[in-house]
C-alpha cells in the first residue's frame, strides 16, 4: 500500500509539473487518428524493406500498457479499443520539448502519437514517434501483475482493470451489445413495439422474488423496484397493443455472486393470439437469427463444451416432452 501511495504522489508531482509547463493533462482533442487494429491488419505482411522504400505515417492514440526505457530512447505498447501497437520514442525524433514530455509519462497514460511505421530488429511492427500529445494523465498505477489479471474478486470489483488486462473481456462486452441490438431488430421486424414501463411499482408483482424498497418523497409512499416488467406489459396487451417487448433493468434483492447479480437486464415480449407452440417456434427463430448475425454460426464452444443451436423444427424434443406432460381436455 505504501509503495502504491508513493507512486500516486510521484504521478501527482508530474501532473503539477505538466500544468506548470502550460500542458493541459486532461481534455485535449485528438482528431484524425487511425484505429490500431486497422494498421496492424493492413501492414501485418509489410516487410522492413517495403516500409523503408514506401514510407507510411499514421496518427494514433491509446493507453500506454508497457514501457521499456533505454537511455534517450524507449519502447511502449499502446492499446485502444480493438488493438495494440508498439511505439518507439527517441529524443532525436521528438526534440527536446517532446522528449521532456515523454519523461513525465507513466504506464496507464493516454497519449497521441504521429510518425512513420517501421520494423524493429526483432521484426515487430512499430510506429516511430515524431510528435507526442498527452491526452490524459493517469494518477493511479495499475495493480501489480495486472497483465493477464486472474483474481476473480479483483476482476469483478474493478471491471475497468479487467478490461485493460484481459482484451477478451472487451470482446464479451461488445458481443453483448451486438446481441441486444440483434434481438431488438428481430422483434421490431416482426411488428413488435418496444416500450418502457415503470421501474418503481406500488406492489412487488410479476414474479416471486424479494424486492428492493425505496420511498417516494412527494407521494409519501414506499415503492418497490420492479422484479419483472410483466404486469405493465400485459396491461398494454389489454389496452390494444398486440405485440410489445421491453429490454430493461430488473432488481431482485436476493444473493450475489459472479454469476448472479441482483440488478440485471431482462427481455420480455408478449404476443396476442398466440399459444405456447407459436412462442416456442418464435423463440427458436429469435435465438438462431441472433446467433447467425452476431457469431456467423449456429455451433460454437462455450466453457469447453460444443453448443449447437441448429433448429430441430416442428418435431423438436422440447415440443414432444410438452405434449407428453400436458393432458388433453
Amino acid at each position: 500500500m505504501e509503495e502504491t501511495n508513493d507512486q500516486i504522489v510521484q504521478r501527482i508531482k508530474k501532473l503539477e509539473s505538466l500544468r506548470a509547463a502550460g500542458i493541459d493533462p486532461y481534455g485535449a482533442r485528438f482528431e484524425g487518428k487511425t484505429p490500431l487494429a486497422e494498421i496492424v491488419e493492413k501492414h501485418h505482411s509489410s516487410t522492413k524493406e517495403t516500409l523503408e522504400a514506401q514510407p507510411v505515417s499514421y496518427k494514433i492514440s491509446g493507453r500506454m500498457i508497457s514501457l521499456r526505457r533505454f537511455g534517450k530512447a524507449a519502447f511502449s505498447h499502446l492499446q485502444d479499443a480493438a488493438g495494440r501497437l508498439q511505439v518507439y520514442f527517441k529524443k532525436d525524433h521528438l526534440g527536446e520539448a517532446g522528449y521532456d514530455l515523454f519523461e513525465k509519462l507513466d504506464i496507464g497514460d493516454y497519449i497521441g502519437v504521429e510518425g512513420p511505421l517501421f520494423r524493429t530488429k526483432t521484426d515487430e511492427l512499430t510506429l516511430q514517434a515524431n510528435r507526442l500529445t498527452l491526452l490524459s494523465k493517469s494518477l493511479r498505477p495499475l495493480p501489480e501483475k495486472w497483465h493477464g489479471l486472474t483474481d476473480v474478486e479483483t476482476r469483478y470489483r474493478m471491471r475497468y482493470v479487467d478490461l485493460i488486462a484481459n482484451p477478451e473481456v472487451r470482446k464479451v462486452f461488445a458481443l453483448r451489445s451486438m446481441i441486444i441490438d440483434s434481438i431488438r431488430r428481430f422483434l421490431t421486424q416482426h411488428d413488435f413495439l418496444e416500450v418502457e414501463t415503470p421501474m418503481m411499482h406500488p406492489i412487488p408483482g410479476g414474479a416471486a422474488a424479494r424486492p428492493f424498497i425505496t420511498h417516494h418523497n412527494t407521494l409519501g409512499v414506499d415503492l418497490y423496484l420492479r422484479i419483472a416488467p410483466e404486469l405493465y406489459l400485459k396491461r398494454l396487451i389489454v389496452g390494444g397493443f398486440e405485440r410489445v417487448f421491453e429490454i430493461n433493468r430488473n432488481f431482485r434483492n436476493e444473493g450475489i455472486s459472479t454469476i448472479h447479480n441482483p440488478e440485471f437486464t431482462m427481455l420480455e415480449f408478449y404476443m396476442a393470439y398466440a399459444d405456447y407452440r407459436d412462442l416456442m417456434s418464435f423463440t427458436e427463430s429469435l435465438i438462431t437469427t441472433v446467433a447467425k448475425e452476431v457469431l456467423g454460426t449456429l455451433t460454437f464452444e462455450y466453457q469447453g463444451k460444443q453448443i449447437d443451436l441448429t433448429p430441430l423444427g416442428a418435431g423438436s424434443l422440447i415440443l414432444m416432452r410438452l405434449r407428453r406432460n400436458i393432458r388433453s381436455p
